[in-house]
């Protein structure tokens, strides 16, 4: 299929009837604003950002306590403060849309039938573990992490804790014990709160042993509340059943305005150098963040069926619940994607009547692959399909417009944990072409670079922002003078957040994405640190040294070898490999599994003695070795030789 072929394009009735089109009715009654599309509109909202964030301020009538100044403050991006003077609550918004008519959840698991929760239960069920945590002393600024997979249990925690003004963090189960103590014993959480089992694929796993792992390693956790069929638990000596902290009807939900820059909770990056980067999101900044995407860039609204697959360790599981900000309802699905086969969650999103789906472009093209036909399934009331995590290529949307439904509007995102949204995405005024994501986002001041700092037009280059956004990290947990911060996005560009991807602005104003730049591993949607690879393989004793890449192909499909310097020469045997593979998998999760493993004579390393993931990469996607490394980068530079047969031998 052609790259920029036209796939859909939105009907008159679509385009008036948008939350897009409300705001720029509401603009040029309010404000005697008027712009002839969206990319005026656009431009205007990154050149005069205190006038658009004020206008959303206004727009969506943020409930608030105080008054501000100005709406941005500060010179540089990583320390800028907003609507400085205000206090409000992310909660609070949430709770300002409850309905008796709509359900606030619909949730389903693997095994059980699609159920609702309304909005007077998740109140009372919000008040409950309020009120429980209060009596636990637990207030605001103290953290609460949750080990759990994504079930109203974890929405509820979630709210419960930062409508306290409480600060929320969540790994899901599946991720291995090593990983979930690297996330949350930064933060040095008083709860946890943790299921002692989980279902997946139609299998149980017993996390009890975890559980204790976890216990023992974080010292700060004063209260555990156990999600458990068990009655008699064993774990620590101050736990409460879910149930018992959750059953108290008699509670009343309170609200807890706050600084708008309040810490709401605490994501993760995938700990690509050392222990992952803990970015912290403020209540303001999200809030502001998800009512403008959610409403203009994925147009929610009241009574929709919002469902996102994810689980509680992907940022789009916190993503997902600023569909309630819009009065609309989040939908949860808790299990495999592949059990008992690829068709389980269309079945589910005709029998949860979905309106907006949202998925990884790996589901999508393992559907592609196999051939799956979901429009054997009544999808009538499916509005769009969202995709996100990785590359979405032409080839999938043909798929889906031929498959799925004619008449979808097709949504390829992209963002980050470090923004917890897309930079770029949907826009339901716009036509989608294939291969592309259809904009940059409204106050998303996105380019692309040129090496030298230079933007490019219709050409690949580095994806930079040159504008602050709110729901910018507020900081990174322990990193007082912002170092890893400074680091992690202003190092190339001065002042300007280098995101680690390559991309590139087409002739629409949309975007594509050619796939990282960087270090970290983008493997079908999820990424993973390479230092999570590492730290496992280091403790294969036959194993000296290694180095892990993996390489986004144009088609969508994925290879992520792991190169391996044998102790002593020996040779890599069949149970050495078994050994590295169940290692990640126990450790970290199947997803760190390489899918090939090659033996090497030596790893590079720069002068000051860090591994080469990028170089080796480039080398490997075909770009000449002499244009990815400078003269006398490497300690030793013979070590290259080896990748470049290689990726020789693989062109």
């Amino acid at each position: 299929m052609q790259q920029d072929a036209m796939l859909w394009k939105p009907s008159e009735k679509t385009i008036a009837d948008a939350n897009l089109t409300n705001y720029r009715r509401w603009l040029a009654e309010k404000k005697q604003m008027h712009f002839e599309d969206y990319q005026a509109l656009w431009k205007w909202s990154v050149t005069n950002l205190n006038d658009f964030w004020e206008s959303l301020w206004e727009y969506f009538d943020i409930m608030h306590d105080g008054k501000y100044g100005v709406v941005a403050k500060g010179k540089e991006m990583h320390s800028m403060s907003w609507f400085e003077g205000t206090l409000l609550n992310y909660a609070e918004h949430i709770f300002r849309k409850e309905s008796d008519v709509n359900p606030a959840i619909i949730f389903k698991t693997e095994s059980d039938n699609v159920t609702e929760v309304s909005w007077k239960e998740l109140r009372a069920s919000v008040a409950s573990v309020q009120n429980f945590l209060k009596s636990k002393k637990i207030s605001t600024g103290d953290r609460v992490a949750a080990y759990v997979p994504c079930t109203p249990e974890a929405t509820i925690a979630m709210l419960a804790t930062v409508s306290m003004g409480a600060t929320w963090s969540s790994c899901s189960p599946d991720f291995g014990t090593q990983a979930v103590i690297d996330r949350f014993a930064q933060i040095s959480p008083k709860v946890l709160i943790a299921v002692d089992h989980y279902i997946y694929a139609g299998k149980s796993f017993n996390k009890r042993k975890v559980l204790t792992e976890l216990i023992k390693n974080l010292p700060s956790v004063e209260q555990v509340i156990l999600i458990s069929d068990m009655h008699e638990p064993e774990l620590h000596k101050s736990v409460t059943l879910w149930d018992e902290a959750s059953g108290n009807g008699d509670a009343e939900l309170e609200f807890v305005r706050l600084p708008f820059s309040h810490p709401l909770w605490v994501l993760y990056s995938s700990g690509t150098t050392g222990l992952p980067k803990a970015f912290v999101h403020s209540h303001g900044g999200i809030l502001m963040e998800q009512l403008k995407y959610c409403a203009f860039h994925n147009d929610f609204k009241i009574g929709d069926r919002c469902f996102w697959y994810t689980t509680t360790g992907w940022m789009m599981w916190n993503y997902i619940h600023g569909a309630m900000l819009m009065g609309a309802t989040t939908v949860l699905y808790d299990g495999s994607v592949v059990y008992p086969d690829l068709k389980t969650l269309w079945k589910f999103a005709q029998d949860a009547k979905i309106n907006h789906f949202g998925t990884s472009a790996g589901f999508l093209l393992a559907n592609l692959k196999a051939n799956i036909h979901p429009d054997e399934y009544n999808l009538s009331p499916l509005q769009s399909l969202s995709s996100t995590g990785s590359t979405l290529p032409p080839e999938a949307f043909e798929w889906v417009y031929k498959y799925v439904k004619k008449d979808i509007w097709l949504v390829s995102m992209s963002g980050g944990s470090d923004v917890c949204s897309a930079f770029v995405g949907g826009n339901p005024t716009l036509p989608v072409y294939a291969g592309e994501i259809q904009c940059r986002a409204l106050g998303c001041d996105l380019h692309a670079y040129d090496e030298a700092g230079n933007p490019v037009q219709n050409d690949v280059g580095e994806m930079v922002i040159k504008s602050p956004m709110p729901s910018m990290p507020i900081y990174f947990w322990n990193d007082p003078d912002n170092t890893r911060y400074k680091e992690s996005y202003f190092e190339m560009f001065p002042n300007v957040w280098r995101h680690g991807d390559w991309i590139k602005i087409t002739p629409h104003q949309g975007v594509i994405i050619y796939g990282r730049s960087d270090a970290t591993l983008n493997r079908a949607g999820v990424r993973i640190g390479t230092s999570e690879i590492y730290r496992a393989v280091d403790k294969i004793s036959e194993v000296s040294d290694s180095l892990i890449i993996c390489i986004e192909k144009q088609n969508g499909e994925f290879w992520m070898p792991l190169f391996v310097v044998m102790k002593d020469g020996q040779p890599l045997t069949v149970e050495v490999e078994r050994k590295i593979k169940s290692t990640l998998r126990e450790e970290y999760s199947p997803r760190h599994v390489p899918d090939e493993i090659i033996t090497v004579a030596d790893i590079p390393y720069t002068i000051s003695g860090k591994k080469t993931e990028t170089p080796v990469k480039k080398v490997f996607l075909g770009i000449a070795a002499e244009k990815v490394l400078s003269a006398g980068v490497l300690k030793n530079p013979k070590s290259m030789n080896a990748f470049i047969a290689l990726a020789k031998a693989r062109a």
